[in-house]
């Protein structure tokens, strides 16, 4: 079985469910973890070393997974990063994807190497499930429920708000709305018929608590245009009840035949720890990219682009005998 080298580009929950999805994946060697606070600070259990230490690696990781958030991390170390090493990461933005993708596939191009963005579990393997549900039902609709769960994009966007200290927030389907698109109505909804954002926000001291929630709910691509509640709590509640991260979601096509018939494809998806799931999808999509590029694929791709097969350890022979 090849091996495959890959260092990672931060460490916080994402990161650390990294390193421990390696423990999983025996063909991914984790040569190295890079970090903006000082590396011997961190409890990591391989080498982790200075972002400013990443380019002494050039020629030695076949790929680099980026573990930043997407609110600010990943499109600075996109350029940083892509331009010496082929690159996962799971850029979870749906509306400034377009953008993203256009800004890394010209860092690729003009560098020579290969990259994959948004590859999570929504945008990454929901993506797929939308788009194999409205080629199979063309006339179809689809609709994606998130939650109930932490969002560690939302929470991470919370964090990034001038005067908050540390924040959770929680993504809730409405009940009413699901149970509409499973009794087959194909109704339209507004992006707050289907969702409710709750956040628990621990405030620094003599922070503006009013300028704070406001700040959140008109967060364009994030809390604007949703229902969005904020409560502010102190820090040993928010650890003591919120320090768990479960997640997961629902994906539903409903469409007709040609006679008629009415026909729905549901995908469900629970997490105990979403960035633990994640982890396991962006090492698997880690090595996906590794044996593109060394096939000579460069430039950006997203799931839609990247064979089912070439996520799996096991060769096509084997996966054609035991999964087909």
């Amino acid at each position: 079985m090849k091996t495959y080298r890959f260092g990672i580009v931060g460490y916080g929950n994402l990161g650390r469910g990294v390193e421990l999805a390696v423990q999983q994946n025996p063909d991914m060697e984790l040569k190295a973890i890079f970090t903006r606070r000082n590396p011997q600070s961190i409890n990591a259990k391989y080498p982790a070393y200075s972002i400013d230490e990443l380019h002494k690696f050039r020629g030695l990781l076949d790929v680099v997974i980026l573990c930043g958030g997407s609110a600010q991390d990943l499109p600075e170390q996109i350029e940083k990063v892509a331009c010496h090493f082929n690159t996962v990461d799971s850029f979870d933005t749906h509306a400034s994807i377009p953008r993203y993708y256009e800004k890394v596939d010209a860092i690729n191009r003009v560098h020579g190497t290969l990259s994959l963005i948004s590859a999570g579990w929504d945008p990454g393997l929901f993506s797929m499930l939308r788009l194999l549900g409205l080629t199979l039902m063309p006339t179809g609709k689809g609709y994606t429920f998130w939650g109930k769960g932490v969002s560690q994009g939302h929470s991470d966007a919370i964090r990034r708000v001038p005067g908050v200290k540390n924040g959770v927030q929680y993504t809730i389907p409405k009940d009413d709305a699901l149970q509409r698109v499973r009794d087959g109505e194909e109704p339209t909804f507004a992006a707050a018929d289907k969702h409710t954002r709750v956040c628990f926000v621990v405030a620094e001291e003599n922070a503006d608590r009013k300028e704070i929630e406001k700040a959140i709910k008109g967060m364009p691509h994030y809390f604007d245009g949703y229902e969005t509640i904020v409560h502010f709590v102190d820090e040993k509640t928010l650890l003591e009840e919120h320090s768990k991260m479960p997640h997961g979601g629902v994906v539903v096509t409903t469409g007709k035949s040609a006679n008629g018939n009415r026909h729905m494809m549901e995908c469900s998806l629970t997490l105990e720890s979403n960035p633990e799931f994640t982890s396991g999808v962006l090492l698997a999509y880690a090595r996906a990219v590794a044996r593109m590029a060394a096939e000579g694929h460069t430039g950006c791709k997203t799931v839609f682009d990247i064979p089912l097969g070439y996520l799996s350890p096991q060769d096509a022979a084997v996966l054609r005998k035991e999964l087909l």
